[in-house]
C-alpha cells in the first residue's frame, strides 16, 4: 500500500509539478487548495504526511496546524517563505514536524519526506537508518521514561504527547544524557545538515519540550542550556 500524502497548496502549477514528482517516486498524492477545507480533509482522510503551505486562501497554514495537531498523529511538513525565520519557528511551535523553504527543490523535498516517514510511528516496515544496533529500546531517569520501541514518553503516571520531531529530539538528548550536544550535533543527526547559524528549529523544539516536561523555562534543570555549547539532558531532576 502506497504512502499517502496530502499536499495543501493553492499554487496550481506548483501543486501539479510536486504531485507528479512524488507520484513518480511511488507516493499517492492528494491535493487541497483551500485552507477552509484542508482541516476537514486532514482529519477525515488521515494521510501519512501533510505538506502544508502557510499562505492559503481561507485559513492559513498556521491556523490549520494548530487546529489539527491534537487530533492528527501523522507528519506535518510546512512550506515557508525563504528566510522567514518567524514562520519557521511559529510552525514548529504549533506542532509541525519540520519545514522546507520555497522555492521547493524536488530532491530535497523527497529526502525530507523520506526522513520524516522513516522516524514516524506506524511505519515499522521502514528501517530507521539513524538507529544503532546496540541502542537501548527504553531509557528511564527517576519518574521519566522514554521508549524507542513504542515511541512513547511518560513522566510519573502521565503520558506526554509529542510530535514525531519532538520525540526524535528528546530521544537523542536522553540517549546522550549528561553530555552536551551542540545544535550542529543535533541537526546532523536529525536532519542530516549542519547548523548554519540561523536555523532556530532546535531551539523551538527545546522550548516546546520544556513546557511539556514541566521544566522551568526561566531556569530549566531537565534540559539545560549550556551557553555557547548546546543542550544537556540531565540524568537527575526527574523526581
Amino acid at each position: 500500500m502506497k504512502t499517502r500524502i496530502l499536499l495543501v497548496e493553492d499554487d496550481e502549477r506548483l501543486a501539479k509539478l510536486t504531485a507528479e514528482y512524488l507520484h513518480k517516486n511511488d507516493f499517492e498524492v492528494l491535493v487541497e487548495a483551500n485552507g477552509n477545507t484542508a482541516e476537514t480533509r486532514i482529519l477525515d482522510e488521515r494521510p501519512d504526511l501533510v505538506i502544508l503551505d502557510i499562505m492559503l486562501p481561507g485559513k492559513d497554514g498556521f491556523e490549520i496546524c494548530r487546529a489539527v495537531r491534537a487530533q492528527y498523529r501523522g507528519v506535518i511538513l510546512m512550506l515557508t517563505a525563504r528566510d522567514e525565520d518567524f514562520d519557521q519557528i511559529l510552525g514548529l511551535e504549533l506542532g509541525a514536524d519540520d519545514y522546507i523553504t520555497k522555492p521547493v527543490q524536488p530532491r530535497l523535498l523527497l529526502a525530507r519526506i523520506k526522513a520524516l516517514l522513516r522516524r514516524a510511528p506506524g511505519n515499522p516496515g521502514v528501517a530507521d537508518e539513524s538507529a544503532e544496533p546496540s541502542e537501548p529500546a527504553e531509557l528511564s531517569f527517576g519518574r521519566f521514561r522514554i521508549s524507542q520501541a513504542t515511541r512513547s514518553t511518560q513522566l510519573g503516571d502521565d503520558g506526554i504527547d509529542l510530535t514525531t520531531a519532538e520525540f526524535d529530539l528528546l530521544w537523542l538528548l536522553a540517549r546522550h544524557a549528561g553530555s552536551i550536544l551542540s545544535r550542529d550535533d543535533l541537526l546532523q543527526e536529525l536532519r542530516g545538515i549542519g547548523f548554519d547559524g540561523l536555523d532556530r528549529s532546535i531551539d523551538a523544539r527545546i522550548s516546546r519540550l520544556r513546557r511539556k516536561l514541566g521544566d522551568d523555562p526561566e531556569n530549566p534543570t531537565r534540559i539545560k542550556t549550556v551557553r555557547g555549547k548546546g543542550y544537556l539532558f540531565s540524568k537527575h531532576d526527574w523526581q
